[in-house]
């Protein structure tokens, strides 16, 4: 073999050579560009399924926070309401408290009031002997009632029964009932009115106005609503 053919035999495995390397070299940047795709693919998918779980949680916390929100609102509206109710019916009991004291110092009707709450006691008890508590303030007038109450209650019991009854009363001067309220001034206190007992205390009426009142007020307070909040 002569040096030009030894020559032409080189460039051909030269280029043999060269065109392998091309290929090789090809199919290297091929592959690494399908892996690069594929991880950018893999990296974008990743990255948006993190920003939609981060999408969906601060969207639950917004709603979640709104929920709460409103629910308080809500809960804020209805005891405003609640209380704004119990106002008014405050203003009624305590409108009720100052028309019963007007009431009360008219002699006739204090008189007569007394006195039926007296016969009232006395027909719950259908007792012989009756003590009677009241205002230290009350005693001449609890005094005053005590026989027209007597002379009622045996009626009405002969006119239900047809026997003869009555009723020994006594007023308990040991213990008196609350002074009437004033304005300012803290502590226990009573409109009027009596309370009754019977065998040595063991059973009692209270026929105070406080507690009739207060009997009134929870009985009628259905009703009050009805007319004072007709869209409750």
């Amino acid at each position: 073999m002569d040096s030009q053919q030894a020559q032409k035999q080189i460039e051909q495995m030269r280029d043999f050579i060269l065109t392998e390397a091309r290929e090789k070299a090809s199919e290297i940047q091929k592959k690494g560009e399908e892996e690069f795709s594929i991880e950018v693919y893999r990296l974008i998918t990743e990255q948006k399924e993190k920003v939609r779980q981060t999408y969906e949680r601060k969207t639950k916390q917004i709603e979640t926070q709104y929920a709460i929100a409103k629910s308080m609102a809500i809960n804020k509206q209805r005891l405003e309401k609640i209380k704004a109710r119990q106002e008014v019916l405050h203003k009624v009991s305590d409108d009720a408290v100052a028309q019963l004291r007007n009431e009360m110092q008219k002699a006739d009707t204090c008189k007569n009031f007394v006195t039926q709450l007296i016969v009232q006691g006395l027909l719950m008890f259908l007792e012989s002997e009756v003590s009677i508590r009241c205002r230290e303030s009350d005693t001449a007038l609890v005094q005053g009632c005590i026989k027209d109450a007597s002379d009622q209650y045996a009626r009405l019991i002969k006119a239900e029964t047809g026997a003869t009854k009555a009723c020994n009363l006594t007023i308990d001067k040991s213990t008196y009932l609350p002074a009437a309220p004033v304005a300012g001034r803290d502590g226990p206190s009573c409109l009027g009115g009596i309370v009754l007992s019977c065998q040595g205390g063991k059973i009692t009426v209270d026929n105070t106005i406080d507690m009739r009142l207060k009997l009134v007020m929870e009985q009628a307070k259905p009703a009050i609503r009805g007319l004072l909040f007709p869209q409750a």
